[in-house]
């Protein structure tokens, strides 16, 4: 059974810091197949791309409300996505998913382009 699990939500003030985790597991593909991404949502908005990586990890890319704050990144060894998010704001509230794509080496930030999706971790940013 497919499976992508979040971690590391949380509560905390603004200008703090938080590290979500994604850890894969029951895909037949090496997890180095896949190119990654997170997500967040908040409730009654559409589903936002935050940054997505390639497959080696080497490629990054932010939304421009993140760049400069968070920090996407992955250990294929260990089968583990990553986003360290820095000088958190209330902006920045959410409930954030990894999501997975089977199909390019650094696929684009759009909802319909990931073909699995994990439970989501909710991260609130108080003043």
């Amino acid at each position: 059974q497919v499976q992508l699990v979040e971690s590391g939500g949380g509560s905390v003030q603004v200008g703090g810091s938080l590290r979500l985790s994604c850890t894969a597991s029951g895909f037949s593909l090496p997890f180095e197949i896949l190119s990654m991404a997170w997500f967040r949502q908040i409730p009654g908005k559409e589903r936002e791309g935050v940054s997505r990586i390639s497959r080696s990890g080497e490629i990054t890319d932010y939304a421009d409300s993140v760049k400069g704050r968070f920090t996407i990144s992955r250990d294929n060894t260990k089968k583990r996505l990553y986003l360290q998010m820095n000088s958190l704001e209330p902006e920045d509230s959410a409930i954030y998913y990894c999501a997975a794509s089977k199909g390019l080496i650094l696929t684009p930030l759009g909802e319909s382009d990931y073909n699995y999706w994990g439970q989501g971790t909710q991260v609130t940013v108080s003043s």
